[in-house]
């Protein structure tokens, strides 16, 4: 897997930035991919699904930053505690971040940046599209918790839906429990009621993580590859036509 591995300072916390680069000449649009919390809170190096999936985009003509988001804690800390202390205000200045970086990179269009992220990291692409007015476009693949809100003094994610600026594509396995088909609902009706643009796709015989190809009760081909190719033409259009 082709990467590398810049790193910059968060509140003067070091962050780690995992970037994908086309191997095709640029200027390539971006994309800040956001980790899910299984395996990945110990490293993104230890994360394939996520690995796998931004090399995927990557091969598809998009430079891919993921940022470390669960740097705040030791690698080795549970993942309960990483759950219970998660801070929106901190993630709000990683993904500013890991922005940075990726629009500093050569060959990257700076104005031409989406966000993404499946699981815990669907809710942090809202967050992000949410807080950050440079994101052109949002994909949020079985984002749960967004109703909560995360971090002392924080707002529910889904309360900022007003403030997003960009095109949200979603991505929801009908028997999911974390969003549930409720909670996809709300999603929907708070993006409606803001008047941002989006589309949302579920998939009947779907439950949480269908994309995680890794999880052979989870994985779902068919749904899989059809939020895939989904994705990409949004991606498309929203990005490479920018």
């Amino acid at each position: 897997m082709d990467y590398r591995i810049e790193t910059t300072s968060v509140l003067g916390l070091p962050m780690e930035v995992f970037l994908f680069t086309p191997k095709i000449p640029g200027p390539h649009p971006g994309l800040v991919q956001c980790q899910h919390i299984p395996v990945g809170h110990t490293g993104v190096e230890n994360d394939t699904v996520t690995l796998k999936t931004a090399e995927r985009y990557c091969e598809s003509g998009y430079a891919v930053a993921v940022p470390f988001i669960f740097h705040w804690w030791p690698k080795k800390a549970e993942m309960q505690q990483k759950r219970d202390e998660f801070r929106d205000d901190w993630t709000t200045l990683d993904l500013d971040a890991a922005h940075d970086v990726l629009a500093r990179q050569p060959g990257v269009g700076a104005n031409r940046i989406g966000i993404l992220g499946h699981c815990w990291g669907g809710r942090v692409a809202w967050l992000g599209a949410a807080t950050d007015a440079r994101y052109r476009a949002c994909a949020v693949f079985y984002g749960g918790r967004v109703k909560l809100p995360m971090g002392p003094g924080t707002p529910p994610a889904i309360a900022l839906a007003s403030s997003i600026r960009c095109p949200v594509i979603g991505f929801f396995g009908s028997d999911d429990t974390n969003p549930s088909p409720a909670d996809v609902d709300d999603y929907e009706r708070a993006l409606a009621q803001a008047g941002v643009e989006h589309a949302f796709h579920r998939y009947p015989g779907a439950g949480h993580a269908f994309q995680s190809f890794d999880n052979p009760e989870r994985y779902r081909p068919e749904a899989s590859e059809d939020a895939w190719a989904k994705a990409l033409a949004f991606f498309g259009e929203k990005l490479k036509r920018a």
